[in-house]
C-alpha cells in the first residue's frame, strides 16, 4: 500500500486543528457550559457545512443519495457531539497536552483495529508486527507523556 503524501499532510493538519479546536471549545465551555457549548459548535458546524454546499456549491456528491447509506454511517453525527463534550471536559482538568495524547493512543489504537478487520466497508490492512511495534512504542509513549 502506497502513502498518499497529500493525504497524510491533510490528516496532519486535522490532527493539529483538532488539538486548536479541543483548546477553543473548553475556553467556550468554562463560559457557557460543556453541553451548551457542544450545542452551539455543532450549530456553526451546521451553519459552515450548509454554506459550503449550497450556497458555495462546494459539493461533488449528491446529498439525495443518503437513503443507500448504511445504518452506521449515520453514528457520526451522534459521535462528533460525543467526541465534542469530552475533548472540551478533559482538556481544562489534565491539559491540552495530555488530553490530545490520550485521544490519539485511543484513536490510532481504534483505528488499528478498524483497518485490521476491514470494519464499515474499508479495505482491510492486515496485522503486521511492524505496525504493532509502532502501536507499542505510542503506548510507550503516551505514558512517559501522561507522567507528572
Amino acid at each position: 500500500m502506497k502513502l498518499d503524501v497529500l493525504a497524510l499532510l491533510l490528516a496532519a493538519l486535522a490532527g493539529a486543528i483538532m488539538a486548536f479546536q479541543g483548546a477553543v471549545n473548553a475556553a467556550l465551555g468554562k463560559i457557557v457550559g460543556l453541553l451548551e457549548a457542544t450545542f452551539i459548535v455543532m450549530i456553526i458546524g451546521l451553519l459552515t457545512a450548509f454554506i459550503a454546499l449550497f450556497p458555495l456549491r462546494l459539493g461533488h456528491g449528491d446529498i439525495f443519495k443518503f437513503t443507500g447509506a448504511p445504518w452506521y454511517s449515520f453514528m457520526g453525527g451522534m459521535l462528533i457531539v460525543l467526541i465534542t463534550y469530552a475533548v472540551a471536559a478533559s482538556i481544562p482538568k489534565i491539559g491540552a497536552a495530555n488530553a490530545t495524547t490520550a485521544i490519539v493512543a485511543a484513536q490510532v489504537t481504534t483505528a488499528f483495529l478498524i483497518d485490521h478487520f476491514g470494519l464499515f466497508g474499508l479495505q482491510a490492512i492486515p496485522f503486521s508486527w511492524w505496525k504493532a511495534a509502532g502501536l507499542a512504542l505510542l503506548v510507550v509513549g503516551t505514558r512517559l507523556m501522561l507522567l507528572q
